[in-house]
């Protein structure tokens, strides 16, 4: 997170349009707007049942958020905050979700682990195979 702007940075330098999509609140703003919202903090267990409408909830939003930034193929779309999903939803069917919407390129701030084209959330065991180019703290590029 530190680094983002940097990111930006070096992306407007390099020539392409520059959006930032920020999935930290999502959950809450979601969940607070829910009818029976009091009972799902009370009872979380019960919370698995409503998870499928929290992704509708991101597609929605994505697409407005896309729509309004008027992004073209030369645009990147970032996306942070993807560590707020974790034991909520995965990362892979949000990306298959979100990444069709994005005419340019979409770059995704993953806190955890990758090894041999594995990516894995928080370092949890859930880990899935995405064809990706990775850039690593521990890499030149």
């Amino acid at each position: 997170r530190a680094k983002v702007d940097e990111f930006e940075l070096a992306t407007k330098e390099a020539g392409h349009e520059w959006a930032l999509f920020d999935l930290t609140d999502t959950f809450a703003i979601w969940l607070s707007g829910q009818r029976y919202a009091k009972k799902y903090f009370a009872q979380p267990h019960l919370l698995h049942t409503l998870l499928p409408k929290y992704l509708d909830f991101l597609k929605q939003e994505f697409s407005r958020f896309v729509q309004t930034k008027g992004q073209d193929e030369n645009a990147v779309v970032a996306l942070m905050g993807v560590g707020s999903l974790f034991g909520l939803l995965k990362v892979k069917n949000v990306v298959d979700q979100l990444a069709p919407m994005v005419k340019g390129r979409m770059l995704i701030f993953f806190p955890g682990s990758y090894e041999n084209s594995n990516y894995r959330l928080l370092d949890g065991y859930d880990g899935w195979n995405y064809l990706a180019v990775p850039i690593t703290a521990d890499k030149d590029y």
